[in-house]
């Protein structure tokens, strides 16, 4: 039985009251800048980038972002010891404000690699790992794991994860309130099919009360975010952020005591203009920024223009930022 009395010293340098959950395919630089327009203090995620990416591909390309995104943790994939403590020092380098180990994607591309949800099976190794990259980084090192995986769903097994990580340093830990089939569900069905078991999230933090505990799985409202934030630390919101971002616009007050009023979402799409105009300059397409931003207007008037008309006109050879500016005269002023 581990004694979780131990942990006697949370350290971490940022407040993760509210956070946006790592996407793949979606959380990319131009989401988190976007995101970042709406919400002052919400703390992003990149995607998961695997280390064989950073190591023998163009870390540039995963790495750079800007300095407005920040605070911002840059989440990693992989296993080997050595290879995420390399990477975790190129993160260091390129200045985000912690690293994060995906310990949750029960998806067969990871598992294959050896990285993912997978892991949770392997808790020394996740260990060994971030004792690893903490040696390697001054900047925290995180977890993002579920409460278990196929069978292996266990209160107790949830608990001799969490403590054998934390013995290596591991201060703060995401939990995904689900555990995960790494067979015979697709990755949507892994978000949605395993029950969502917020008690065994909240037992966590009893057990380990000096502990940063993060709630991750489900929330769709910032009501039941702030209901969640009675029993841990933060929580963690994912698609709905995603595909109803002006939610964000309201973050910074509740769960950060900001007292500036949010911006409109007429001011947010203002002050992306230059950021789009920028990016075109370097090669980026608008297509590639745009599709971000198709939700800003969820469940307003002329929400179905502003998406049609970037929709519609998007890919043309000469797109620019007067599509994005052609499409707010569909919203209401």
């Amino acid at each position: 039985m581990h004694n979780t009395d131990k942990y006697t010293e949370t350290k971490t340098t940022t407040n993760h009251a509210f956070c946006v959950a790592p996407m793949l395919d979606w959380t990319d630089k131009h989401c988190r800048f976007f995101h970042r327009l709406i919400s002052q203090h919400a703390f992003l995620y990149t995607e998961m980038v695997t280390t064989g990416a950073l190591l023998h591909g163009d870390h540039h390309r995963f790495l750079q972002f800007d300095v407005t995104e920040h605070p911002v943790s840059f989440q990693l994939g992989g296993s080997h010891p050595k290879d995420l403590a390399t990477c975790a020092r190129m993160v260091e380098d390129y200045a985000y404000d912690e690293v994060n180990l995906n310990v949750g994607c029960p998806s067969g591309r990871v598992q294959n690699g050896r990285f993912g949800a997978c892991l949770m099976a392997e808790p020394e190794l996740v260990a060994e790992c971030v004792a690893a990259m903490r040696q390697a980084v001054s900047i925290p090192v995180t977890v993002k794991s579920r409460i278990g995986i196929d069978e292996r769903d266990s209160y107790e097994g949830l608990v001799h994860f969490i403590a054998t990580v934390a013995d290596a340093g591991c201060r703060t830990f995401i939990v995904h309130a689900r555990k995960a089939w790494l067979s015979g569900l697709s990755p949507k069905q892994n978000r949605e099919v395993p029950p969502l078991r917020y008690d065994m999230v909240y037992q966590l933090k009893n057990d380990f009360p000096a502990l940063e505990i993060i709630l991750n799985g489900g929330i769709t409202t910032l009501d039941q975010a702030e209901e969640i934030l009675k029993h841990v630390d933060g929580v963690m919101m994912g698609r709905e952020a995603y595909h109803n971002p002006y939610l964000l616009a309201d973050v910074d007050k509740r769960f950060f005591t900001e007292s500036r009023e949010p911006k409109s979402r007429q001011e947010i799409v203002m002050r992306l203009i230059p950021y789009i105009q920028q990016q075109l300059k370097t090669g980026a397409r608008l297509n590639n920024i745009s599709r971000h931003i198709l939700g800003l207007f969820h469940g307003e008037a002329g929400a179905r223009g502003w998406r049609r008309h970037i929709s519609e006109n998007v890919s043309t050879p000469d797109a620019d930022e007067n599509v994005i500016l052609d499409a707010l005269k569909f919203t209401a002023q």
